[in-house]
């Protein structure tokens, strides 16, 4: 064990960033430059405790605020992040003292705030041990929502949806995978490397790799390392990509030569796996609203040496007119989405989440998906994809499409999976894949052609 009173000055930072706005990844970013540029270990301890606090901060306030005299929306923001990260510590983790977590959280505490915050916090976490094993937690058979969306840390509106549409057990599942730590999933660019001889390199560099659990083109890292400082990445051996995201280039099945469009492109993680499935040969548009975040995109491009794509700010809802009518052979809109198939990745996205998000991006995927589609040639192909696992933003946006553009038919995505998912694959054709069931991201993908216009 590395600097552990170190760590936990990371994680604070990044938690005290984190209620005041800011993604949880760009605050624990900015926390381990400072606190611990170098050492793994520690870093890798700032992660779980940070990460760890933001998937689980539901139920630390739940039994904080049993602990507490004074409830915890009440607490200054330092002592409240304080508290927080040694509940986690005190009831999620055992590799750390409870008397260890105890006396960093009153130093902690005492430098943030002063003594009487250190004695206010001694108080807590000492009432917090004594009440751990026999904290009232709502009842699951008189209050299943409140239950599961305390115990799991989730909001209630987002554990109502599940259950209505998966019941108890099965949202519990999922309640629980969304609380796992994720694996680290590499994407090997087969124009660089192979993942036999990607593997061998980090397994070298003492990092566990094995294979994908449905693509032979993924490893699955047991790492907590930054991507970035794994060997293999800055030569553009691989990418961080989870198998459900990967999935959907299959889907697309692009030809070298042919023209594509990713309409939503940014970062350019698909982007990017696109051009490798071709083999780098055709012609492939990276089109984002956002500018700056193109930026993400070339920089992707350039690392794993790919000559294939170019890249153009635009609204894909003008797609057609920005490109050319007809202009691809294939089109890609991965659309902006809620995220909640992702929450054990993006443990703060639950929480900035709200219920009107779902309709409101819900009208702008239709959108999207409409302007993208002018730019698909007669004969070509529609992917439509999101990481998420709500209907309004997935099977209706999709059927109503269909509905209003007669000259697009679905086809079944069977064909382009491993065959374990395939039995995923709904009766219109499409797949939903879930966290608890198949152990990757929750993930959307629906195909479809445009019909060839009829010789005269």
């Amino acid at each position: 064990m590395g600097d552990v009173a170190v760590a936990r000055r990371a994680a604070l930072d990044a938690l005290l960033a984190f209620e005041q706005g800011r993604p949880v990844d760009q605050a624990l970013a900015g926390a381990l430059d400072r606190h611990l540029p170098a050492d793994p270990r520690d870093r890798a301890l700032a992660v779980e405790l940070a990460y760890g606090v933001i998937r689980r901060l539901r139920a630390l306030d739940f039994a904080l605020n049993a602990a507490a005299t004074r409830p915890v929306d009440r607490m200054q923001r330092p002592v409240r992040a304080v508290l927080r990260l040694a509940a986690y510590q005190l009831l999620y983790l055992d590799r750390i003292p409870a008397h260890a977590a105890v006396h960093q959280a009153v130093a902690q505490a005492r430098a943030a705030a002063g003594p009487a915050a250190a004695g206010f916090v001694n108080a807590v976490l000492r009432s917090l041990l004594r009440r751990r094993e026999r904290l009232a937690w709502p009842d699951a058979r008189r209050q299943p929502a409140r239950h599961l969306a305390v115990v799991h840390s989730h909001p209630d509106w987002i554990v109502e949806r599940w259950l209505q549409r998966l019941g108890f057990d099965e949202t519990a599942a999922l309640c629980e995978a969304n609380n796992r730590r994720p694996e680290l999933t590499l994407r090997v660019n087969r124009l660089r490397s192979d993942p036999a001889a990607a593997a061998e390199a980090l397994q070298a560099a003492g990092v566990e790799a094995a294979p994908g659990r449905y693509l032979d083109g993924a490893l699955r890292v047991r790492s907590q390392v930054a991507p970035d400082a794994l060997p293999g990445y800055a030569e553009g051996a691989w990418t961080p990509q989870d198998e459900g995201s990967m999935l959907v280039a299959l889907v697309l099945d692009p030809q070298p030569g042919e023209k594509v469009l990713d309409a939503c492109a940014a970062p350019g993680t698909k982007t990017t796996h696109l051009a490798e499935f071709m083999g780098d040969r055709g012609e492939i548009l990276a089109l984002d609203a956002d500018e700056a975040r193109l930026v993400r995109v070339a920089e992707n491009v350039r690392r794993l040496r790919l000559a294939s794509v170019r890249w153009r700010q635009g609204d894909a809802r003008q797609a057609g007119s920005l490109v050319g009518a007809g202009w691809a052979d294939r089109v890609l809109v991965d659309a902006p989405c809620t995220g909640l198939g992702t929450l054990a990745r993006r443990p703060d996205l639950r929480w900035r989440r709200r219920p009107g998000d779902v309709a409101a991006l819900a009208a702008l995927q239709r959108e999207i998906l409409a302007g993208a589609a002018e730019a698909v040639r007669p004969g070509g192909v529609l992917v439509y994809s999101t990481c998420t696992t709500e209907p309004e933003e997935n099977q209706e946006v999709v059927r109503s499409f269909l509905a209003e553009h007669p000259e697009f038919r679905t086809e079944p995505v069977t064909p382009w999976l491993p065959p374990a998912l395939r039995p995923a694959v709904d009766a219109e054709g499409w797949v939903q894949l879930w966290p608890h069931r198949h152990g990757v991201d929750g993930f959307f993908i629906a195909r479809m052609r445009r019909e060839e216009v009829p010789a005269r």
